[in-house]
């Protein structure tokens, strides 16, 4: 692993940028199918009321179950439906129907996803998680999404929100957070075996059983194996990017009494791929050179959850879990363990409150070993998070609601921190409904801006053997990355066939790390003698992002359903006036201003089914990347009630485009024209 070298500007800082910096100064994928005797058809979702679909349960706007049409915020939700009919293998595949979010495939592996600007390879503004528990790095506060695999007929949905969570979910949910929410057990009893094979991947099995535990319990076992071939360089040559992964997992969920239900969970994968690397090897100075390197990774988690309703409807919940990390690439060890304990209740104050409350406290053990050209110091460290918060709805007017709180935390590197929010809901009739919010957000540093010291390139400088430009973290100089947002948003039902989602918002940040210019020195350790230019992380940049989010579902006829999608997105990022790093000039190039996209879903005779989607993503001007369009189809047919095949058609435009330049030593890949067969049989 290369840890971001300029994390920041907020998470989207690249060695790219470092290295301009330095000059200065001298479908592959195969579509998921749920068994048919467990998924409702797209005509029975049709036929199911469309004010119900617009009223469907969320939870992550308020840790608390409540109606879509009441949330406060710009919220997404893939459903099972959706991800069944989507053509998607992998999680980054399928929130390329979010509006505002940000999916870049970097190579047959490795992936850039944000949401409302400031994307990277390591992006940290963005809180992902998977049944409560948060599966971002805490070394630079991102995902490895190569490594987040989860059996997608298990999902029950992805809650994506768009703008702030620090409220509800703490720190580095500033830009968003994407929280994949999985099926209890009794949801899934019985056998399922997949099978699947492609272009791109080579294969793809999944084996699942679920049963019952006594008379009062559920659960499912499940193994999977999948392996994804190669992609080429812009050079036409092998990159080795392909990786396959072993994934086992369970699930057991428990009816206690009528009050009381317990869940328990876990995984563990191992995942084996490989990549392009082109770096510094700091031990050879001043060798530079391009290798293929392999990754190895090794994780698991196991999750316990708790939950309690009082006679009066309050509810509560614990839930504690651990997990894992061991992760060798680019010759960099990151190992690190992560304990979490979070306590939550939810109580009802007569009858125009409703109050959310919690405790949390989470440990983490990190672990380095130095790479090629990376390190940290120190290479050992512990931090510590403490957290509370509370949130209040209040009943103003028949229809209309005011939610205020905040969450308070304190972490190992700025101390207390706090992010309060508050949220205005007005229904002025059944079907419509106009909110604002206001809220602040924070992105606490990590051990990446703290202590990460990266020998990044190589400088011919006259009078020297060689010049080294290096970036070097600063646990001195480093302050939260801070936000301050402003939305407001309209749903409506405007026709018993037509419903649509719209948002704006403006988004202003504040000391946003940098990479600043120090004073050059000579040094003979590690020899041969050079002279060292040094970029250290500070916190002296500034931004002003301002767009609009909307979304169609458009009910055609009782078989054919089109949902358009479109966003767009303004970025100005600054130095502060006495930063010297000019390259966060080039932030805002590096993210698309323009997103659009239009889904297809249609049910034919025969119990034919045929998806389709077209998508734009505008150019990366800072990156030379253009402008693409993204075609992709599934057509599946059901041979009664437990037998489905399926074939996927994936980037059927042209046979290869490039998504995302990566500058962290990874070799970009170009992504290619696909197409990918399953047969799924469940008993």
């Amino acid at each position: 692993m290369l840890i971001s070298p300029l994390e920041g500007r907020g998470g989207a800082g690249s060695l790219r940028r470092a290295v301009r910096a330095g000059a200065v100064l001298a479908l592959g994928l195969a579509g998921t199918v749920a068994g048919p005797a467990q998924t409702p058809t797209l005509r029975d979702l049709i036929h199911t009321k469309l004010d119900d679909l617009m009223n469907m349960e969320v939870t992550s706007v308020s840790k608390k179950e409540q109606k879509l049409s009441k949330a406060g915020a710009a919220i997404y939700v893939i459903t099972q439906e959706d991800i069944r009919r989507s053509g998607a293998t992998n999680i980054p595949d399928l929130l390329r129907m979010a509006p505002g979010v940000d999916v870049a495939q970097i190579n047959a592996n490795v992936w850039a996803i944000t949401i409302r600007g400031f994307n990277d390879r390591y992006a940290d503004k963005v809180l992902v998680l998977i049944d409560g528990r948060s599966v971002y790095n805490p070394s630079f506060s991102g995902v490895f999404w190569e490594a987040q695999d989860v059996p997608l007929d298990d999902i029950e949905r992805i809650e994506v929100i768009r703008g702030p969570g620090g409220t509800i979910w703490g720190a580095n949910a500033m830009n968003g957070v994407i929280n994949i929410i999985t099926k209890s057990a009794r949801e899934t009893r019985g056998g399922r075996i997949t099978a699947g094979a492609g272009s791109q991947t080579r294969g793809d099995g999944l084996l699942q059983y679920g049963g019952s535990l006594g008379n009062k319990g559920t659960y499912r076992v499940f193994g999977r194996y999948f392996d994804v071939g190669s992609l080429t360089l812009a050079n036409g040559a092998a990159a080795g990017d392909g990786q396959h992964t072993a994934h086992a997992g369970l699930r057991a969920d428990w009816d206690l009494s009528r009050a009381d239900t317990m869940t328990i969970q876990g995984d563990a994968s191992s995942l084996r791929g490989g990549e392009t690397y082109t770096g510094v090897f700091s031990q050879s100075l001043p060798l530079t050179k391009t290798i293929r390197d392999r990754i190895e990774m090794n994780s698991g988690n196991v999750l316990g959850r708790w939950s309690h309703v009082l006679a009066n409807g309050s509810e509560m919940s614990l839930q504690v879990y651990d997990d894992y990390s061991h992760r060798v690439s680019e010759g960099l060890l990151d190992a690190h363990n992560t304990v979490d304990l979070d306590f939550q209740d939810h109580v009802a104050i007569g009858s125009r409150q409703d109050v959310v409350w919690g405790l949390g406290s989470r440990v983490t053990n990190l672990h380095f070993r130095p790479g090629y050209s990376v390190t940290f110091v120190p290479l050992a460290r512990t931090d510590l998070l403490w957290s509370a918060f509370v949130q209040d709805e209040v009943q103003i007017a028949r229809s209309l609601w005011l939610t205020l709180g905040s969450k308070f935390e304190h972490n190992s590197y700025t101390g207390f921190e706090f992010e309060p929010s508050g949220q205005l809901v007005w229904a002025p009739a059944k079907q419509h409904t106009i909110w604002a919010s206001a809220a602040r957000a924070i992105r606490q540093p990590n051990a990446s801006g703290a202590g990460i010291q990266i020998d990044a390139a190589i400088l011919p400088i006259p009078g020297v053997p060689f010049g080294l430009l290096k970036i070097v973290g600063n646990p001195d100089a480093l302050d939260a990355e801070e936000l301050n947002d402003f939305e407001a948003g309209y749903r409506a039902q405007v026709h018993k066939r037509l419903s649509l989602d719209l948002t704006t918002f403006l988004s202003v940040y504040h000391s946003l790390h940098s990479a600043e210019p120090h004073t050059p020195y000579f040094t003979s350790n590690p020899g041969p003698g050079h002279l060292v230019v040094p970029l250290v992380l500070e916190d002296l940049a500034y931004a002003r992002n301002y767009g609009a989010e909307i979304f169609l579902n458009w009910t055609i006829t009782n078989r054919w359903r089109v949902s358009p999608g479109y966003s767009m997105i303004h970025m100005v990022v600054k130095r502060d006036p006495s930063g010297r790093d000019s390259t966060v000039d080039l932030i805002p190039g590096e993210n698309p201003k323009r997103q659009f996209q239009v889904r297809s879903s249609l049910t034919l005779p025969r119990r034919l089914e045929w998806d389709g989607s077209a998508a734009y993503t505008g150019g990366l001007g800072s990156m030379g990347v253009p402008g693409y369009t993204r075609v992709d189809t599934q057509i599946s047919r059901r041979f009664g009630e437990t037998l489905e095949l399926g074939v996927v058609g994936q980037n059927l435009l042209r046979p290869r485009h490039s998504e995302y330049f990566d500058a962290h030593g990874l070799n970009h890949t170009q992504i290619e024209r696909s197409v990918f067969g399953r047969i799924t049989w469940s008993f």
